[in-house]
C-alpha cells in the first residue's frame, strides 16, 4: 500500500506556501474521483491526505495556487498547478510543489 504527502514551496519568497487548497482525485472507470481535499499547514505541508493508505493506480493533486497568490496580493499566470501521477509500487510518495507567479515544478522527494 501507498501513501502520500506533499508541501508547497514559494520560490519566489523561499517560503512554505500555508493555506494552498489541494484536492486528491483517483481515475477509475473513466472518469475522476475525489479521495481526499486538505490545506497546507503553517509549514506548507500536507503530511497525510488520508488515514488509509492508498491503493495503486492513477491519482491527481489539484494545488488552487491562484487563489493563494491572490490572497497574498499577487497577480499570478497559472490558476492551478497540477500533477498526474502513477502509484505503482508499496511505499511512500512526496510530491511537492515549487511555486512562483509565473512558473510552477514537481520532483519525487523523500
Amino acid at each position: 500500500m501507498n501513501t502520500l504527502s506533499t508541501h508547497i514551496l514559494d520560490t519566489t519568497q523561499g517560503k512554505p506556501a500555508a493555506g494552498v487548497n489541494i484536492l486528491l482525485e483517483r481515475w477509475e472507470n473513466d472518469e475522476w474521483h475525489s479521495v481526499a481535499q486538505d490545506q497546507t499547514n503553517d509549514d506548507g505541508r500536507i503530511a497525510a491526505f488520508t488515514a488509509d493508505p492508498l491503493l495503486p493506480g492513477r491519482y491527481r493533486m489539484t494545488a488552487d495556487i491562484g487563489q493563494w497568490f491572490a490572497a497574498t496580493g499577487r497577480e499570478a499566470l497559472y490558476v492551478t498547478a497540477q500533477i498526474d501521477f502513477q502509484l505503482t509500487g508499496a511505499g511512500h510518495y512526496h510530491l511537492p510543489f515549487l511555486i512562483s507567479p509565473f512558473s510552477w515544478s514537481t520532483y519525487r522527494g523523500s
